[in-house]
Parts: structure tokens; C-alpha cells; sequence
């Protein structure tokens, strides 16, 4: 059985990881373990359009937030081990709905099975890598050619938060170089005459309650390293979900005045992208996971 030594992640555990099975933090083996693959219509409306973000939902993750939405599948690891012909048959299946593009949710540690994948088979829609943001510079490299859009988190910039609610006290050191990375490979935002994203890097800010600051800060990071150059998604749907109630203040959803706050900071500072509405905070727009 195929083996690996990992160090696909800045946490670079060396965890021993089989074709089913690894001892990292992320706690998941070689082959993909999929949780959802179906299009998705609640992304930023130039990635879902009119027919939908075809989503392939991963198993695990490289971070360890208390706040997961998606917590049965990140930390629960709930889903379904796969074959890479599985996997090309399921973007094949994708493809054939029509959807937009192909969206690889949570996919670092599987980038084997993917290049293997889409070596295999390349859709003739851009290909979405959509990440928490913590992410190794040298790993994105090996992806260059085959991710045509990036859609990552900057979820910090205070290290006391990132090591205390996603246990990644390093997460800015790692996620702002990974962001440099994929505007590299990206260039500016390019989009179809149905403005469809083709290419570029779109960054999401989740707020969370209590931390506006934070909030603050990235949004100054983003104008002053980027500019232009990405969009940003500034969302507003926060839910207390996974060991959320553990961890006050994020036991709650944000107020009014916290999302005001950011949100005319964002205004002012002139960062182009999507501004997610307090209406989005409803656990109604969380997928239904395979078991």
C-alpha cells in the first residue's frame, strides 16, 4: 500500500499517511475522502453564476478552527473514500451539469490525488482552489498551470487569535506569502461577457464577534499588498457552530455595529469584491454532508 511522509502544509507533521489513513492533523489518508460533490449556488456570484460552482467538498483540514461551519466533515472527518478514477469520473459528472467551474473545497491534503486527477482529465472549466488560506508557498508551486482561480481565507492577522481559535499561531506568516503565490500565478481578475470568473484570487474575510480589530487590520493588509490586483469577499454570516460555544466571544453571531464597522472600513479603504449581508448568518446555508 502507498505511504507517505507529509509535508504538504506549514504544519509539516511528517505524520505517516496510508492510501486510508494518516496521523496528522489534518487525520486523513492519500486517496480523497469527499463529503459533498454537487454544484453549489452559494459562492460569490462570479464563481456559482446561474448554474452553479460544481463543489467537491474534502474531507479534513490543515487548520483547526473552533468555529468550523463544517465541522462534521473538517474535524469529524465524516465522508467517502475515493479511487482517482472515482474522482475524474466525479469532474467529468460535474462538467457534464454545466456548472461553471470545478471547486475543490478544502483540498491541500489531497494536492497528490489532484494533480494525478486533472493529469488524467482536465475540465474545460477553470479549476477553483478554495482554501483557509494556510497554505505552503511550495506547495502552491506545484499547482502552478492547473488552478486557473484561487479562493482562499485571510482570516488573521493577530497571532494570539489565529493560535487560539485554529491552532496556527504562524497562520499569518504562511497565509501572506501564499496569497503573493497565487496572485502570481493568477494575474488580475479576468471573467467571461457573462461575468464568470476565469481567472484570478478572490480573498474572503469571515468577521467574527468581538474581533473587529482584527477585522480591520486585514482589510488594511489586503488594500495595501494587493490592491487592485485581487477581489475580496467580505462576509458577514458567521453562525456559532462546532466548539464555537466553548469560546466566548464567539458564542454568539455578530451585531449590527460590528458588521457596520468593518463593512465601512472596507467601503472607504476602495477594495473592489462582494460584501456578504447580515442575512447570510443562517445555518439554512450550511450543505447537507454525505454521512
Amino acid at each position: 500500500m502507498k505511504t507517505a511522509v507529509c509535508t504538504l502544509c506549514p504544519r509539516s507533521c511528517g505524520a505517516i499517511r496510508t492510501e486510508t489513513e494518516g496521523s496528522g492533523c489534518c487525520g486523513v489518508g492519500l486517496l480523497p475522502k469527499t463529503a459533498r460533490i454537487a454544484p453549489h449556488f452559494w459562492e460569490e456570484p462570479c464563481i456559482s453564476g446561474t448554474r452553479g460552482s460544481g463543489t467537491i467538498f474534502f474531507s479534513g483540514c490543515v487548520m483547526s478552527c473552533v468555529f468550523c461551519q463544517n465541522d462534521k466533515i473538517s474535524r469529524q472527518r465524516h465522508g467517502r473514500i475515493m479511487t482517482i478514477e472515482e474522482l475524474v469520473d466525479s469532474v467529468k459528472a460535474l462538467e457534464a451539469q454545466a456548472v461553471h467551474n470545478i471547486n475543490l473545497v478544502s483540498p491541500t491534503p489531497y494536492v497528490e490525488s489532484i494533480l494525478e486527477c486533472f493529469s488524467r482529465y482536465r475540465p474545460a472549466v477553470p479549476i477553483v482552489y478554495n482554501t483557509g488560506g494556510y497554505e505552503k508557498v511550495e506547495t502552491l508551486r506545484r499547482l502552478e498551470g492547473l488552478v486557473d482561480i484561487y479562493l482562499p481565507d485571510l482570516k488573521y492577522v493577530d497571532a494570539a487569535l489565529s493560535g487560539g481559535y485554529s491552532g496556527a499561531a504562524d497562520y499569518f506568516d504562511y497565509a501572506l506569502p501564499a496569497l503573493r503565490e497565487m496572485l502570481r500565478q493568477t494575474g488580475k481578475p479576468v471573467f467571461d461577457q457573462e461575468g464568470i470568473m476565469q481567472k484570478g484570487t478572490i480573498v474572503r474575510h469571515l468577521i467574527l464577534p468581538g474581533h473587529t480589530k482584527n477585522s480591520l487590520r486585514v482589510l488594511d493588509c489586503l488594500k495595501e499588498e494587493f490592491d487592485d490586483r485581487i477581489l475580496v469577499s467580505l462576509m458577514g454570516q458567521y453562525v456559532p457552530m462546532g466548539r464555537a460555544a466553548e469560546y466566548p466571544p464567539l458564542n454568539r453571531r455578530i451585531t449590527k455595529r460590528e458588521y457596520e464597522k468593518v463593512l465601512l472600513h472596507f467601503e472607504e479603504l476602495g477594495l473592489e469584491g462582494y460584501v456578504q449581508e447580515l442575512s447570510s448568518a443562517d445555518k439554512a446555508y450550511i450543505p447537507d454532508f454525505f454521512d
